[in-house]
C-alpha cells in the first residue's frame, strides 16, 4: 500500500492481452483517479507510439478535470527501445507541459541477460537489451536468486556498468523493492542523454526490430487438460527454450474452478492457480508467445492438442501401445509383475495435473496400479 494515485500504461507486443488481466487482479480496489490502460498489438516505441500521445493527453484532461494523478507508469514491452518513448515527453508540447520524465527503470533478468546482450542481430536492427541498459536511470537486477554464485552476479553487474556507468544497480528477487527506489527519483538527465545519443530528439529516426522475433497470441474458449499442457510445455521449453523469450497466459483447466496463471522465460517455467472463475463467466484460454524464429502454426496446433476435448483424448488413447484387456508386465519397484490393462487415461480425483496412460490390475494380489508413462522401461509385453 503506497497511497499514491497512479495511472499504469501497459504495452503488449502481441495481439492477445495477458498483463492487463494480471494487473487488474492485483489492483482489485482502485483508488479514485487510478487508471489501467492497455496498448496492444505493437511496440510502444514504434507502431503504437502515436497512441501513447493520445493516451497521455486524455490523462492530462482527466487530471485537470479533478482526477489528479501522482504518477504515470509506462510499462513497455521487452522489445522496446526506450529512447523513442522518452522522446515523446519532449517533442510533444502538450505532453511536455503536463509531465516531467522522472526516470527510466530497466528490469534486468539476471539469469538470462548475458545471452541477450551477446545476441547477434540482423544488419540495421538494434539490440534492445543493450539499448534498455544504456538508457536506464535505475537498473533493477532481478531474479538474483536464480544465479547461485556471487562471482557471476558481480560479472553481470560489471557488464551492465560497462554499458551504463551512471545508473545505480539494485538487486532484487521477484522485483521486490521499495517504491521510493523507482518512483519520484528525478533521475532523467536530458543533457547526458544527448551526449550519449545526439539524435535523441530527432523524430525522423526509426527503430528497427529484429524481424525474426515475433509474437503469437492464442485466445480460445474452453478448457485445457493440465497434464497434456504441462507435458507439451516441458517438451517445448526443452527443445526451443533458448529462442522463446517469453510465454505467459491465463488458462482454464478442466475440472478446476480457479484460473491457472503461468509464465515462462526461456526454460524457466512457473504456474499457479489463482482466483476462481465467476459463475456464468465464459471460461477461455489466453496466451502469448514472444520469441525468435517461432513456428506459429506448430505452436498453435501444439496448444490445441492440449484442449480437453473428446477428439484429443481419443487421439491420445489410440496412440498407446497396449489396448484395454492386453496382458502386460509392469515395473513395480525393482521387479516386473504381470497384470492386465483395465483402463486407458486413468485419473485420480483431486489431481488435475495427473493423467496416466494405463490403469492395471496385477495378477498376484489383484491390486490396482497405474503406469505413469507409456514407456518400455515401465510397461512391456509379457515375456514368452
Amino acid at each position: 500500500q503506497h497511497g499514491k494515485r497512479i495511472a499504469v500504461i501497459e504495452n503488449e507486443f502481441g495481439e492477445v492481452g495477458i498483463d492487463d488481466a494480471l494487473l487488474k487482479r492485483n489492483m482489485k480496489t482502485f483508488q479514485e483517479g487510478e487508471e489501467l490502460i492497455e496498448m496492444m498489438n505493437g511496440c510502444i516505441c514504434c507502431t503504437v507510439r502515436a497512441d501513447l500521445v493520445v493516451v497521455l493527453k486524455k490523462l492530462k484532461q482527466k487530471h485537470e478535470g479533478g482526477a489528479t494523478l501522482d504518477a504515470i507508469i509506462i510499462e513497455t514491452t521487452g522489445m522496446a527501445d526506450p529512447a523513442p518513448v522518452a522522446q515523446t515527453f519532449f517533442v510533444d508540447e502538450d505532453v511536455n507541459a503536463f509531465t516531467t520524465l522522472d526516470g527510466i527503470v530497466t528490469v534486468v533478468d539476471a539469469k538470462h541477460i548475458e545471452q541477450h546482450l551477446d545476441a547477434q542481430k540482423p544488419e540495421g536492427a538494434e539490440n534492445e537489451a543493450v539499448e534498455q541498459v544504456a538508457f536506464a536511470d535505475r537498473i533493477l537486477l532481478n531474479k538474483v536468486d536464480l544465479v547461485s554464485e556471487e562471482a557471476d552476479l558481480k560479472r553481470i553487474e560489471a557488464r551492465l556498468r560497462a554499458i551504463n556507468k551512471f545508473a545505480p544497480i539494485e538487486r532484487s528477487t521477484n522485483s521486490d523493492i521499495s517504491i521510493d527506489r523507482v518512483l519520484n527519483i528525478g533521475a532523467f538527465n536530458l543533457e547526458r542523454t544527448l551526449e550519449m545519443d545526439p539524435e535523441f530528439l530527432n523524430t525522423d529516426n526509426e527503430h528497427i526490430h529484429d524481424s525474426t522475433v515475433t509474437s503469437l497470441g492464442i485466445d480460445v474458449a474452453g478448457d485445457i487438460d493440465l497434464s497434456l499442457f504441462q507435458k507439451w510445455l516441458q517438451t517445448l521449453l526443452r527443445n526451443n527454450g533458448a529462442d522463446l523469450y517469453r510465454i505467459k497466459g491465463i488458462i482454464s483447466v478442466a475440472d478446476v474452478q480457479e484460473r491457472y496463471v503461468y509464465q515462462a522465460v526461456h526454460m524457466i517455467f512457473q504456474g499457479d492457480f489463482t482466483e476462481r472463475w465467476a459463475d456464468g463467466e465464459c471460461r477461455s484460454c489466453k496466451l502469448t508467445f514472444i520469441g525468435k524464429g517461432m513456428d506459429h502454426e506448430a505452436l498453435r496446433s501444439g496448444f490445441e492438442s492440449c484442449l480437453a476435448t473428446p477428439a484429443n483424448y481419443q487421439r491420445l488413447a489410440d496412440s498407446l501401445r497396449f489396448k484395454v484387456g492386453d496382458k502386460v508386465e509392469c515395473r513395480t519397484g525393482r521387479s516386473w509383475e504381470r497384470g492386465v490393462v483395465i483402463k486407458h487415461l486413468y485419473r485420480e480425483a483431486g489431481a488435475p495435473g495427473f493423467l496416466a496412460p494405463y490403469q492395471i490390475r496385477l495378477d498376484g494380489d489383484k491390486s490396482l496400479i497405474f503406469c505413469p508413462e507409456d514407456s518400455p522401461h515401465l510397461i512391456r509385453e509379457v515375456a514368452a
